[in-house]
């Protein structure tokens, strides 16, 4: 029986991640977490701490461990109030996620899986020119530089030890539950609000949540995951106009779409001090999953129709109790 021990489990991919693994009568599920889950899922072992530099080499979580699964990190932060961003990115994503695995590796566990982030490779693409793993790394901010550095320091430890490392970049994920900008599309949506979104003409890579939980999964013990490194998606483009039509249908809200010129979106909102987030409606990111579909045999369970639609009907739901 494979032992699994899961970081993160209490956050948006997290949770899904151990619902599905909790499934599988051949693993054994073991989770870290800061404190104990309102619900506990039986058959899964929970172990509560404090801080990461708890789970030294002795620690009981570690013991009989087959595969690690690190989620926890600190994540993209708006307005970040911290003295120093970077440092404490690297607290977290970088430093403690290489002392967690060089103790996995110590305890003699086999392999250590990390979700990493498109944000390593960039913030953007020309259409048509999707990153590929290949890609000479560019991140542009600090989440982006730490996930990098802590992906650098776990291959040097794969290196050294022999645990084998399998490095996920996911691009913008969605699903039942998303939060943040995602949920207030949908918000917009429902609300018929009219939105400037009509003459834009990029294309953008995301991935439904059952589509990178199942990625997850699959690199959990297929042999040739072993020290490589995956992009991941729906493997279907989509514009903001197309998503925003998309997810319309999906809420039966279809949307009020405006064409105004993307040029003066992006000065509207470069005034307005949301340069980023018109980056992110406006510009084009893409990611390539050939090498996820060749090398392991992967291909999305969900279309993303099916992945929108899921999400939505939850939002409503949610909305309805």
């Amino acid at each position: 029986m494979t032992r699994i021990l899961v970081t993160g489990s209490s956050g948006f991919v997290g949770n899904s991640l151990v619902e599905q693994l909790s499934l599988h009568n051949e693993l054994n599920l073991a989770v870290l977490v800061r404190q104990s889950p309102i619900t506990l899922r039986e058959g899964v072992d929970y172990y509560i701490f404090s801080d990461f530099s708890e789970i030294g080499v002795g620690h009981q979580s570690l013991v009989n461990v087959d595969v690690f699964i690190h989620l926890a990190s600190r994540v993209h932060v708006m307005n970040d109030t911290a003295a120093d961003p970077l440092a404490a990115f690297r607290a977290i994503n970088v430093e403690y996620t290489l002392n967690l695995a060089r103790n996995a590796a110590a305890a003699g566990i086999k392999r250590f899986i990390f979700v990493s982030s498109v944000k390593v490779n960039g913030e953007g693409t020309p259409p048509g020119c999707p990153y590929k793993e290949t890609d000479t790394p560019n991140p542009v901010d600090f989440y982006g530089i730490s996930k990098l550095e802590a992906e650098e320091g776990l291959r040097l430890i794969a290196a050294e030890t022999g645990m084998e490392v399998v490095i996920i970049r996911p691009v913008l994920v969605y699903g039942p539950g998303v939060k943040a900008n995602f949920e207030n599309m949908m918000r917009w949506l429902q609300k018929g609000v009219p939105l400037p979104f009509g003459a834009i003409q990029n294309q953008r890579s995301l991935v439904g949540l059952d589509n990178l939980v199942d990625m997850i999964q699959t690199c959990i013990n297929h042999p040739a995951a072993a020290n490589e490194t995956f992009l991941v998606s729906d493997g279907e483009d989509v514009s903001t106009s197309q998503l925003l039509r998309k997810l319309g249908t999906a809420l039966n809200c279809p949307p009020r779409l405006i064409p105004v010129p993307e040029w003066l979106l992006i000065a509207g909102a470069t005034l307005l001090g949301k340069k980023s987030l018109s980056q992110r409606l406006c510009g084009s990111l893409q990611v390539d999953i050939t090498k996820a579909r060749q090398m392991l045999g992967w291909q999305p369970v969900l279309t993303l129709d099916q992945a929108l639609r899921k999400t939505a009907e939850h939002f409503i739901s949610e909305q309805n109790q």
